[in-house]
């Protein structure tokens, strides 16, 4: 009853996510690719990197590191299910131009890198490496964009709130 009364007076400002890379931020229905715009593997938002680092996002534990490297999903100490995914289509590098610096179970501290990319050379290939970051269990929580512009990372990127 008391978290009721303290989320109505104000007193829950909600579970920050932070950005896990520096660059633009971008709208997920802006991302181009339908499965991430139309929000069909959960909510949240996206980034269009301006360096080649990918760092947790909260203190978690890593769920799944892609064996190539481009996409990582986490659960953070609160609960939420993030899935973090560096450029579109780009799973068909079979790994070329990224290296998962986690694995599978291993917990990790807001800040810790996750993966290593080269966003030029991935470029190059053809690919965008624009970055949608998304709760994949939004039942749980009510997703609320914290930022726009620019980020660095480690800023507040989403707000969540348990519903």
């Amino acid at each position: 009853m008391f978290g009721k009364l303290k989320n109505l007076f104000g007193g829950d400002s909600g579970i920050e996510i932070t950005a896990p890379v520096a660059g633009k931020v971008v709208a997920l229905e802006d991302v181009p690719d339908p499965t991430f715009a139309q929000g069909i593997l959960g909510p949240g938002i996206a980034i269009e990197p301006t360096e080649g680092r990918i760092v947790a996002p909260a203190d978690g534990t890593v769920d799944v590191m892609f064996e190539t490297g481009h996409a990582v999903s986490m659960t953070t100490a609160d609960g939420a299910e993030l899935l973090i995914h560096v450029g579109i289509d780009t799973v068909q590098l079979e790994g070329k131009h990224y290296k998962a610096c986690c694995k599978a179970g291993q917990q990790v501290k807001k800040g810790d890198v996750l993966i290593e990319f080269d966003p030029a050379a991935i470029k190059a290939e053809g690919y965008q490496i624009v970055t949608p970051i998304l709760v994949c269990n939004p039942d749980a929580f009510t997703v609320e964009p914290a930022a726009g512009g620019t980020v660095a990372a480690g800023d507040a990127l989403l707000t969540l709130k348990k519903k």
